[in-house]
């Protein structure tokens, strides 16, 4: 999609975290009015005849624009966590990162069969974090499972989307 409004206000911090990495900051995206809604309309575009009823937004910037798409498709919202934050069961999955590895959870009743859902998160780099949630989701056996993020990174040699792999469709609104 990559409509310019959005590439134009989203920032990049060179060397953050670390050297050589080019941090891409969606907060600029979410303090600006205008760019939260053209976020939400191309969002909505994209899945409201999808038959979405939950989404699981990936801690934490995922919360953002996966709850108010939730809202305005009429889906539920389910939190994807790390540990020890959900207040109820939890099942959770393990995944490698850079530094080491991380484990996300949600609540064993977020989602039944019947659910069609959509994991969403901010940004698509190695695609550690969103498989384990993959793998999560489908221990519930939902009808139907979609991705998308704000942004995926191309530009440094990540193969995020590549990690996923076939069997899901993945979108995203920004590839940079």
């Amino acid at each position: 999609m990559n409509n310019q409004y959005l590439l134009d206000h989203l920032r990049s911090i060179p060397d953050f975290p670390q050297p050589g990495i080019n941090f891409r900051d969606v907060t600029t995206l979410f303090k600006d009015a205008k760019a939260l809604e053209i976020m939400e309309e191309e969002l909505y575009e994209l899945y409201k005849d999808k038959g979405i009823t939950k989404i699981v937004g990936l801690e934490t910037r995922g919360y953002v624009m996966g709850a108010i798409l939730a809202r305005r498709l009429g889906a539920g919202f389910i939190m994807a966590r790390k540990p020890g934050k959900l207040p109820y069961q939890t099942i959770k999955e393990s995944y490698a990162k850079e530094y080491g590895t991380d484990t996300i959870e949600i609540h064993v009743d977020a989602i039944d069969e019947n659910d069609v859902v959509l994991i969403h998160d901010d940004l698509l780099a190695t695609g550690g974090t969103v498989i384990a949630a993959w793998n999560l989701v489908k221990k519930f056996n939902p009808k139907k499972c979609y991705m998308n993020f704000v942004i995926e990174i191309r530009d440094e040699g990540l193969q995020g989307r590549e990690a996923i792999g076939d069997g899901i469709e993945v979108t995203t609104l920004l590839s940079v």
